[in-house]
């Protein structure tokens, strides 16, 4: 049986059969796959060839990513596409164990997550059974990993440990190069030519900047013109006899019940109701009409969804995203993008209507995704040391109970504050010319800039010579951008602690005239308070992370400590590179088996990995541990801001030494040619916290830095420069 393939995706398929069957071959096969160049199509074709012609008995196992659904699509679409495949799925691999011939589709979530009991824990220890029984009656797996990023977790490692697969095929359109593998990349522009994605995304076509005055907000201004491009493209598919419903996509951050509803009432407004099917949503905790949304000439023409919908949802007639920027520091994920590339009939018109797809946006959090990509490592399970398993330390934590915030004392604090910083002084008209020259916008516009412009290939977005960034300014209104505003006192109040309503007290006290206060910095209006907010959203929360970070001794005695004895997690996970050579083990370290493929660039800083090198040549450390990040299971320490809320943090190491001493070590970024690479603003309120905790328990402690590949410690007075008497050599004092 023939499956009809384009050239690129031939050319894809002969190069796993090629490398799956080369002994000398490297064990990993990563593939690059654009999203719509039809990586399922490739891979059916290729687990068919290779079991007709080159081995009838290998077992395949597809893991799918997500939770549920996606294993059975694609199961489903091998059925289709091969009638007598042998197919199955967890359950028939339970029943009946492994069979040759077969490929087994399993999710990932069914049989890696805690919370997910589709397998008791006795199922999940009969599937290492039936992986073990398979081995024995000489049966050997080729497992394929789709979105191969989604699953670096260690029970996925141990999975495929168990599996000891011949080859390992991993998927992705955001996958990276590793040394360690094969590696083919299928060039975009051969999707694009083939015809099965669109031939370019462009970004804010016929976007105005001079018609943004009379619109009430950016979100209706964006969704007007998504509409009408929406109505073009089903015109121009109606000439053509296409009975093809272009769909408009409305993406919003997770934060957003206020916005979506907003929306929704505004497309109402339109004529698109939830009643007349015209519109669907798709939420975690809400669906509607979305049964047949996928279909061509389905009735929806709006979508509200908010952030990626599941791994694998395909439907080629959305041609337009609607991304909406509420908060303003949600990511964009590239694989949303992709959801508007796919050409509906895996053809070009050779008409742009048809053949471009189309983002409406004024957020440009696009290219920071694009240039991530996907992540190169794996992660492994290590084991704690018996000498370590009976060390005990003291744990702080938050008192929940406690969370009280004094908001006088912030908005006093705040008003010291730039009046200091920015010298103002009682006459606000001589104010508001002060902040003007410090860089605020003053006045009753939103100034905002939005990018236009024609991007052929995903990587075009990062390029900022590609098409041209442009700014609109238009008249606030009070009641539309109510949200806006709101957001931007939301992202305050993140810092500081106090609650919305009143920290929005506090900004009102401080810049608005009409809140009676004798701490009254600017005497604006209601709308300009409002632009004021909109426009100055960023400049006023790096103002209050500033003056939250500003030492403060005195914070320790208020605050509301709980403690509890803490011991070292018997197990951990640790990311690794996979590819790295020359691995060495720490001998010093308390976990067996972690090694310098985990102390990487990639995953520790400089003085990170120079404290660990150092600690591992160290003939009086009997171990050292490097702590997590954040999480239950690892030792936190409270420390207050200038503000009084509460925080935990994770001091980095803590050593033993073979006389008993034990240290305590938190790394920090050090000094190049004189210039400071420390950024944490919370650096001096952590080190007081730090230095108490240790008077109290009697542990010996100091923050560490690097200087010229040097290691220096302090552990008696906070300076920031490193020339400062206080930063001492580490083997002077360690």
């Amino acid at each position: 049986m023939m499956i009809n393939l384009f050239d690129f995706q031939t050319d894809a398929k002969n190069y796993l059969l090629d490398k799956s069957t080369d002994p000398n071959s490297k064990r990993k096969i990563i593939m690059k796959s654009p999203t719509g160049s039809g990586k399922t199509i490739i891979l059916l074709s290729y687990i068919y060839d290779y079991l007709l012609w080159k081995s009838p008995n290998k077992i395949f196992i597809w893991l799918t990513p997500g939770k549920g659904d996606l294993e059975e699509q694609s199961r489903e679409k091998m059925g289709k596409i091969i009638p007598n495949a042998k197919t199955g799925n967890i359950h028939d691999a339970l029943l009946q164990g492994f069979q040759g011939g077969y490929t087994y589709f399993i999710n990932w979530e069914m049989i890696t997550n805690k919370t997910n009991n589709a397998l008791k824990d006795s199922e999940k220890k009969n599937l290492f059974e039936r992986i073990a029984e398979a081995h024995r009656e000489q049966l050997s797996f080729i497992t394929i990993i789709d979105e191969e990023h989604l699953n670096n977790t260690s029970k996925a490692d141990d999975i495929l440990n168990a599996l000891n697969a011949d080859r390992e095929i991993r998927v992705s359109a955001t996958t990276v190069k590793n040394p360690m593998a094969e590696f083919y990349e299928i060039p975009e522009e051969e999707v694009i030519n083939s015809g099965l994605i669109t031939k370019a995304l462009f970004i804010n076509p016929d976007v105005d900047a001079t018609e943004m005055d009379d619109l009430e907000s950016e979100t209706i201004y964006l969704l007007q013109k998504a509409d009408a491009k929406r109505k073009e493209i089903k015109a121009e598919y109606t000439k053509i006899g296409e009975k093809i419903n272009p769909l408009v996509i409305i993406q919003f951050p997770d934060m957003s019940e206020s916005l979506v509803e907003y929306v929704e009432d505004f497309l109402s407004n339109m004529g698109y109701t939830y009643k007349n099917k015209m519109l669907a949503k798709w939420l975690s905790e809400e669906k509607i009409n979305i049964e047949n949304v996928t279909d061509d000439d389905a009735e929806s023409n709006f979508l509200i969804m908010k952030q990626a919908i599941s791994t694998g949802w395909d439907c080629p007639r959305a041609k337009i995203l609607v991304k909406l920027r509420e908060n303003m520091t949600e990511t964009f994920e590239t694989q949303t993008i992709g959801r508007i590339r796919r050409m509906p009939r895996a053809k070009h018109y050779d008409n742009d209507v048809l053949d471009f797809c189309f983002l409406y946006t004024f957020d440009e959090k696009y290219k920071e995704s694009v240039i991530q990509g996907g992540n190169a490592y794996e992660v492994k399970r290590v084991f704690l040391k018996g000498k370590c398993k009976d060390f005990e330390m003291v744990k702080e934590y938050r008192n929940k109970d406690y969370q009280y915030v004094d908001e006088v004392l912030v908005r006093n604090k705040a008003y010291d504050f730039f009046k200091d910083k920015y010298k103002l002084n009682n006459i606000k008209k001589d104010n508001e010319k002060l902040l003007e020259s410090y860089g605020f916008i003053m006045g009753t516009k939103v100034i905002s800039t939005f990018r236009t412009g024609k991007f052929i290939k995903l990587k075009d977005l990062v390029d900022d010579k590609i098409g041209e960034h442009r700014e609109i300014a238009y008249e606030v209104s009070t009641h539309d951008h109510g949200i806006d505003c709101l957001h931007a006192v939301d992202m305050i109040k993140k810092v500081t602690g106090v609650p919305s309503n009143k920290m929005r007290a506090i900004l009102q006290h401080l810049f608005h005239k009409n809140i009676p206060s004798s701490k009254k910095l600017l005497s604006l209006s209601n709308r300009e308070w409002y632009a004021f907010m909109i426009n100055n959203a960023y400049k006023l929360r790096d103002d209050f992370v500033e003056l939250a970070a500003l030492p403060d001794e005195r914070q320790m005695q208020v605050l509301e400590k709980r403690t509890e004895k803490w011991k070292l997690p018997s197990e951990d996970f640790y990311r690794y590179l996979p590819y790295e050579t020359n691995v060495v083990e720490y001998k010093n370290n308390a976990y067996k088996e972690y090694n310098t493929s985990m102390t990487t660039s990639q995953f520790r800083s400089t003085s990170e990995q120079l404290l660990e090198n150092y600690l591992e040549e160290r003939n009086d450390v009997d171990w050292f541990y490097k702590n997590g990040d954040i999480g239950q299971q690892y030792l936190s320490i409270i420390y207050g801001t200038n503000l009084d809320k509460e925080y935990l943090f994770y001091p980095d190491y803590i050593v033993k030494k073979r006389n008993g001493e034990v240290w305590i070590l938190e790394t920090k970024g050090g000094e190049r040619k004189g210039v400071s690479k420390n950024i944490d603003k919370q650096i001096e309120n952590k080190f007081y916290a730090f230095k108490d905790y240790a008077k109290r328990y009697k542990i010996n402690w100091g923050f560490v830095r690097d200087k010229d590949t040097r290691l220096y410690i302090n552990n008696t007075v906070y300076n920031e420069y490193m020339s400062d008497v206080e930063w001492k050599r580490i083997e002077d004092v360690f």
